[in-house]
């Protein structure tokens, strides 16, 4: 019973979140709480995951966790699916596009007297660059004049 309760917690957490209701889902998380987010160095406690959760808030309008399955084990949840929201707000310095965004991802959460205390946090971030505009990536066809260039260039300087 307790699974299907930190079940409950976990997805009403994702909620709020969509719902732009952040007071709500932070009161979700434990007073311990950590974060390990990829692409980030150091675990974030909550107010550094506050921070990261706000900005990427204030960028993304209409956001809105789609999960393909949520699968519980003990204390942990697990959530897989995509993230879709609309580029709105100022994102690391990249001023909005309005373009839509759609994110793989996947979340570990670890609930703890009713609370989550731990998560772990992986989501597209190439794949979102690359929807903003910031990154290119070459087209198959590209890539033998790419490395045939590179090639070049490597016996010029040998």
């Amino acid at each position: 019973m307790l699974t299907e309760q930190n079940k409950a917690l976990v997805l009403q957490f994702y909620k709020a979140f969509d719902e732009r209701k952040m007071e709500q889902a932070l009161e979700l998380l434990a007073p311990n709480f950590v974060a390990h987010l990829a692409g980030i160095a150091e675990p974030l406690d909550g107010a550094g995951f506050k921070q990261f959760g706000m900005s990427f808030y204030l960028a993304f309008g209409q956001g809105q966790h789609i999960f393909d399955e949520v699968i519980v084990s003990g204390d942990r949840v697990v959530t897989y699916g995509r993230f879709t929201a609309t580029h709105l707000g100022e994102f690391q310095g990249l001023p909005p596009t309005g373009k839509q965004i759609n994110l793989s991802i996947m979340h570990i959460d670890r609930v703890e007297d009713g609370k989550i205390v731990e998560h772990w946090g992986l989501g597209d971030a190439l794949g979102l660059m690359q929807q903003l505009g910031i990154v290119f990536l070459p087209a198959p066809k590209l890539l033998p004049y790419i490395l045939k260039g590179v090639v070049s260039k490597l016996f010029r300087k040998a």
